[in-house]
């Protein structure tokens, strides 16, 4: 529907369904600063095959749009991505998570993605990366400020799909 969108924004939701046809979802980096981190996430994931959308934080330009157009190829094919398990085939040299998004930060994350769900209905994951020593965010041993530079989206803001060290990493 795009009963109350502007002429921009009406282009953009049809490039983005434009961009999910031909590759599975369109995919937007945000550059980050000195006080927040880049992040990348995708626009039509759910719309084009039934996956969450997914997001990916704190990742330098181009490997956060590697690990998420990787995921969506996967999960558009039928892979299926359950929190807490763990790949270490979605981008070389590094240990990948997920966990689902909490609707509490659907709109910061993924503002492009209202233009195709304007009432936010669709699911989300967060690609959850580990240090090149594979420690997570949540780990006490984590280099300081991880943790911020790579924030859980869950309403805890830690994981809450499973355990940590006990059914997840």
């Amino acid at each position: 529907m795009t009963t109350g969108l502007g002429e921009e924004e009406r282009r953009l939701r049809d490039q983005f369904i434009a961009e999910s046809n031909a590759h599975g979802a369109a995919v937007v980096e945000v550059v980050g600063d000195e006080q927040h981190p880049p992040y990348t996430f995708t626009v039509g994931a759910w719309r084009r095959f039934g996956v969450p959308e997914a997001v990916t934080i704190g990742l330098p330009r181009g490997a956060g749009e590697f690990l998420v157009r990787n995921y969506v190829r996967r999960a558009g094919e039928g892979e299926e991505f359950p929190p807490g398990s763990v790949w270490d085939d979605l981008i070389e040299g590094v240990l990948v998570t997920v966990e689902y998004v909490s609707k509490g930060h659907y709109f910061t994350y993924f503002g492009s993605v209202f233009l195709l769900h304007p009432d936010g209905d669709f699911d989300a994951v967060q690609l959850i990366t580990a240090t090149p020593d594979d420690m997570w965010p949540w780990e006490p041993e984590a280099p300081a400020g991880f943790d911020r530079w790579q924030p859980i989206l869950t309403a805890t803001h830690a994981p809450e799909s499973w355990t940590p060290g006990v059914d997840g990493p």
